[in-house]
C-alpha cells in the first residue's frame, strides 16, 4: 500500500469497539438493565451467536477458562444464563438464556441495532453499508502461520 496514513488501523477498529459497547451499555441502562462489563457483554453476544460452551467462549475471548467460568457464575447468580448438560458431551454444560437474559439479549440487540441507524444517519447509509461489507468479508487466514506465545483466541 503506497501514501499509508499514519494511523493503524487496529486503532480505529478498537475506537468503533468502544464506541459501540459503550453505546450497548448506555441502551441497556435505558431499558433498565444493570451495566455489565466488556468481557460480560461478549460473553453474552458469543452466546447469542451460538457459542455456548465455556472453553469455546474462553478460547474466542482469548481468556482463561477460570476467568470464563467466573463471569459465567455471575452471570447465572443475576438470573440471565444458565448451565445446562450438553448433550454432545457429558463433561460439559451449555450456557443458555434464561428468562430475564432473553430480554436483556434483545434489549441488546434492539440497542446495536439504534446505535447502527445513528450512526448511519451521522456518516451515512452507503459508509455503514460499506463498512459492514468490509468488516464481514472473508479476510483470509492470519497473517503468518503461528500465534503469539498466550494467546488462545482465534479468528477462524
Amino acid at each position: 500500500m503506497e501514501d499509508q496514513p499514519p494511523e493503524v488501523l487496529m486503532r480505529g477498529l478498537l475506537r468503533a469497539y468502544y464506541w459501540m459497547d459503550e453505546s450497548l451499555q448506555n441502551g441497556l441502562q435505558q431499558a433498565g438493565f444493570r451495566p455489565r462489563t466488556r468481557t460480560q457483554t461478549m460473553i453474552l453476544i458469543n452466546i447469542s451467536n451460538g457459542i455456548t460452551r465455556a472453553a469455546e467462549l474462553a478460547r474466542v475471548l482469548g481468556v482463561s477458562r477460570q476467568a470464563i467460568q467466573q463471569q459465567i457464575n455471575e452471570l447465572e447468580q443475576d438470573e440471565l444464563v444458565t448451565q445446562i448438560p450438553d448433550p454432545e458431551d457429558r463433561r460439559a454444560n451449555r450456557i443458555v438464556f434464561s428468562e430475564k437474559g432473553s430480554e436483556l439479549i434483545n434489549a441488546a440487540l434492539a440497542s446495536l441495532r439504534q446505535a447502527e441507524q445513528s450512526l448511519a444517519i451521522r456518516i451515512g447509509y452507503e459508509s455503514v453499508g460499506q463498512l459492514r461489507r468490509t468488516l464481514m468479508a472473508d479476510w483470509g487466514p492470519v497473517i503468518g502461520e503461528r500465534r503469539p506465545p498466550g494467546r488462545k483466541r482465534s479468528v477462524a
